[in-house]
C-alpha cells in the first residue's frame, strides 16, 4: 500500500531515525572513543529535538484513534517501544558501545515496525480528521526543527 501523504512527515522522521541508528551502530563497533562519545551526544540531542516530538504526535493523535479502532496490540507495542527507546537513549550503567548498539537495534526495529505495520493499519482504519491532524502536527514539527537549525 502506498503511504498516505498525511503520514509523510512521520515517514521522513523515520528516514532520519534510520540514519541515526546506522551511525550509532557503526560507532558502537568503531572502538574510536571520540566517535563513540560524539554519537552518544548526538543520540541524546536527536532524541530531544526529533524523536521525542515524533513520539508525542503518535501518542497524542495516532495511538488513541487506533485504540478506539480496536488495535490494542499495535498500540501496546508502540507504547512499549517508545518507553524502551526513551530508556535506551539515556541509559547509564553499560559502556557507551553497548548503549549505542542497543539503542541502534531498538530504533531500527521500531521504525521498521511502524512503517510496515502501524502506518499500514492507520491508513486503512483511521478517518481523514485524524490523518489531517497528524499531517498538521508533523508539518509544524518540521517547521520548528528547521527554525531551530537556522538559529
Amino acid at each position: 500500500m502506498r503511504r498516505d501523504p498525511r503520514l509523510q512527515a512521520l515517514s521522513t522522521d523515520h528516514h532520519h531515525a534510520l540514519v541515526l541508528a546506522r551511525d550509532a551502530q557503526r560507532a558502537s563497533v568503531s572502538r574510536d572513543a571520540g566517535q563513540i562519545d560524539g554519537l552518544v551526544t548526538r543520540v541524546r540531542e536527536a532524541f530531544a529535538r526529533e524523536l521525542e516530538p515524533h513520539f508525542r504526535i503518535e501518542e497524542e493523535l495516532l495511538l488513541p484513534a487506533l485504540e478506539a479502532a480496536g488495535e490494542h496490540a499495535l498500540v501496546a507495542r508502540v507504547r512499549d517501544d517508545h518507553a524502551a527507546l526513551r530508556l535506551a537513549s539515556d541509559a547509564e550503567g553499560l559502556d557507551a558501545e553497548q548503549r549505542l548498539a542497543a539503542f541502534a537495534a531498538k530504533l531500527e526495529a521500531h521504525v521498521r515496525f511502524e512503517e510496515r505495520e502501524l502506518f499500514e493499519v492507520a491508513q486503512a482504519k483511521l478517518g481523514p480528521e485524524v490523518l489531517d491532524a497528524v499531517a498538521a502536527a508533523g508539518a509544524a514539527g518540521a517547521r520548528e526543527r528547521a527554525c531551530a537549525l537556522k538559529a
